[in-house]
């Protein structure tokens, strides 16, 4: 019996080893690492390829959408030039926020995502963008194009959960978002990425 193809026989890098989406940068696929029930922050381990534990959350917060990246992106150069108050990318994969109507518990999952906007956020001086999409073919969401389609409080949630998921007591926040952006900046900032990516490992 044949293997049916593509076939992996081994489990892929799920930055490396998956396909960037099958219409980027309009549709693209997330690799979720976070989802809204999570208390702890978990990141993908870029030598492995497995979730690795990153540090429970100090605060009570929790992440207001599943919360993954874009495979075959890469946070350098190009990403960088679109963020004038930055003075390089951070070197990761493009993080993605997904809405969904249904409560998707489990993290370690790949599903197709459809761009609508993004938040232009800032680490240390470095570029660390958060596109924000919307589950493809959801049927209450469905409806939304761009950013400015979200209830406002949505996109409050957002800016506030990723201002301070990163506070330290007593430290000053190392993290800001400095504006939401809609459909067609964030379309760049895949596009960027992606060149960024090829660049940096190959197409």
């Amino acid at each position: 019996m044949a293997f049916p193809k593509p076939f992996y026989r081994w489990r892929p890098h799920p930055w490396h080893g998956l396909d960037v989406g099958p219409d980027p940068p309009r549709i693209v696929h997330a690799y979720i690492e976070i989802t809204p029930f999570d208390l702890v922050k978990y990141e993908i381990d870029k030598v492995t390829g497995y979730i690795r534990v990153d540090r429970p959350q100090r605060t009570s917060s929790l992440p207001p959408t599943m919360y993954g990246f874009i495979p075959r992106t890469y946070c350098h150069r190009r990403v960088q030039s679109l963020s004038t108050k930055t003075t390089q990318g951070d070197g990761d994969p493009l993080d993605i926020c997904v809405l969904s109507e249904r409560p998707l518990a489990r993290s370690e999952m790949i599903l197709d995502a459809r761009v609508i906007g993004g938040l232009q956020g800032i680490d240390g001086g470095e570029a660390d963008d958060k596109i924000i999409a919307i589950l493809d073919k959801d049927e209450v969401w469905c409806n939304i194009e761009d950013i400015a389609d979200l209830p406002a409080v949505m996109v409050e949630r957002l800016r506030h959960y990723f201002s301070t998921y990163k506070m330290v007591p007593g430290q000053a926040a190392q993290m800001s978002i400095e504006r939401a952006y809609g459909r067609e900046e964030a379309l760049k900032v895949v596009e960027a990425a992606i060149a960024d990516y090829d660049e940096a490992f190959g197409g």
